[in-house]
């Protein structure tokens, strides 16, 4: 329970907090107590909870409730053995608690003893009316267990004993989702929907099952009447502006994101969906304004950055591009698309230092697909450094064993360098996987091809 501005419901708060700067030990009932610690609970002050709690029981010392808030301090500072050991004191003294058995549930879900928690959690229902909560505990740990059908059962009766369990709803929804049971979630909206038209989240849900099936024309009807039952229903405008972006119906869907910026503060999301439309209708001024307040708006959001490089990129404004994508670098060093993208720039600059110095930043970050490995090797290679493009290679080979494109360049780097032998061992490695490429060769290292053992080799190839 919270306290409201009633002054004497706030009365013993006052009460207390006055008593702690004064140290003097005022009494308080039971009930008193507990509202205080729920209060401190709810607001994150732990260290005022506990000097309530012990207060509390200093001056009830047979009070179930209070040592149950004992409890669940002893849970969240991860205390399991304190917490099992004074439950299991509760249980003897109240074995029809249900508190106690939510509480226990807990510690066990703290130990990833997610079925044993589930058992108790369902005692607990044989003790109650109140079982809306204990619903929704039993589908979350069913959701860590990962056991999707029956966390989605009793979501679903959290829903059958209240209708305005939105969270219930998600994760009915989450569930559906996880199973790729589109057209089942669509059922079940359409059933729920029947008892609860006006519902806007319901409908909300059910446009977005409509989009993955990619039936637009139902997914907007579903947005319009989520947009009936809540005119502020921001989402709603967001994902009827995606269906109308997909339709290629640009203009109607600036409209539509432009109503977000209007109902609540500006996201960036709209924005920069916004940007794109109007590049999808080629006015690039307007396009690019919206980038720009993208990047303002949430400069950590790497989408806004990355549209606004790859907007100069398509304009061939190459120095543009490169500012940019500098300073989404400089906001985010370790995004692994920024550096791509620095990469490529670089690329079509002839800033091949530049361009190599990016790759190999990509794949100290992970990135270890096979154009990348590749074109940090080619580069290495035009930069005159031959041994850095075998370790390159080498390294990529790992990764990709069998590749004729990989065996191909480490056979020209060798030859190149005269380790003749080793040439010959990954030529003969290129011709296995795929003779095809054999061009890669003749692009990269025409001074190879040439060569005597080359020739041989190609020569005796079947």
């Amino acid at each position: 329970m919270e306290f409201s501005s009633n002054e004497n419901s706030s009365l013993p708060l006052t009460k207390f907090e006055s008593m702690l700067k004064t140290n003097n030990v005022l009494f308080f009932d039971s009930e008193e107590f507990e509202n205080i610690i729920h209060h401190y609970l709810n607001q994150g002050k732990m260290s005022l909870a506990k000097k309530a709690i012990k207060l509390g029981l200093d001056q009830h010392p047979t009070s179930t409730n209070l040592k149950l808030f004992k409890v669940e301090v002893y849970v969240f500072e991860n205390k399991l053995v304190q917490a099992d050991t004074l439950l299991n004191e509760l249980y003897l003294l109240e074995p029809q608690n249900d508190e106690i058995y939510i509480q226990k549930a807990n510690i066990l879900s703290k130990k990833d003893e997610h079925f044993q928690a589930i058992d108790v959690l369902k005692q607990a229902l044989e003790l109650t009316d109140d079982v809306v909560d204990l619903y929704s505990l039993i589908g979350m740990e069913y959701l860590f267990l990962d056991q999707f059908e029956d966390a989605k059962i009793y979501f679903m009766k959290c829903l059958e004993e209240d209708i305005e369990d939105y969270s219930a709803l998600y994760n009915i929804i989450y569930c559906f989702d996880f199973l790729d049971q589109n057209k089942e979630a669509i059922e079940y909206l359409n059933l729920f929907l029947d008892n609860n038209p006006y519902c806007e989240v319901a409908w909300h849900q059910l446009g977005k099952q409509y989009y993955t099936l990619k039936d637009y024309k139902k997914s907007l009807a579903a947005y319009d009447f989520a947009i009936i039952s809540d005119d502020t229903f921001v989402g709603a405008y967001l994902e009827k502006g995606k269906v109308l972006e997909k339709l290629k119906r640009f203009e109607e869907a600036i409209e539509y994101y432009s109503i977000t910026l209007k109902l609540d503060d500006p996201t960036s999301f709209a924005l920069l969906r916004i940007g794109n439309c109007y590049e999808k209708l080629r006015k690039d001024d307007l396009a690019v304004q919206y980038y720009y307040k993208t990047v303002h708006e949430d400069p950590l959001l790497d989408k806004g950055w990355i549209a606004i490089t790859r907007f100069y990129n398509r304009k061939k404004n190459y120095q543009k591009a490169l500012y940019y994508i500098n300073k989404a670098i400089n906001i985010d060093p370790d995004n692994v698309v920024y550096w791509k993208l620095y990469s490529q720039i670089n690329l079509r600059m002839n800033l091949y230092e530049e361009a190599e110095r990016g790759f190999k930043k990509t794949l100290e970050l992970g990135n270890y697909e096979i154009n990348t490995w590749i074109s940090r090797g080619d580069l290495l290679i035009k930069l005159g450094e031959p041994e850095a493009a075998i370790f390159n290679f080498e390294q990529a080979s790992e990764f990709y064993p069998e590749n004729a494109e990989l065996e191909y360049r480490l056979a020209g780097l060798y030859f190149s360098l005269n380790e003749n032998d080793k040439g010959t061992f990954h030529l003969k490695n290129g011709l296995n996987y795929n003779a095809e490429y054999i061009f890669i060769i003749d692009e990269l290292f025409p001074e190879v091809s040439n060569k005597t053992q080359v020739k041989n080799v190609l020569k005796t190839r079947p």
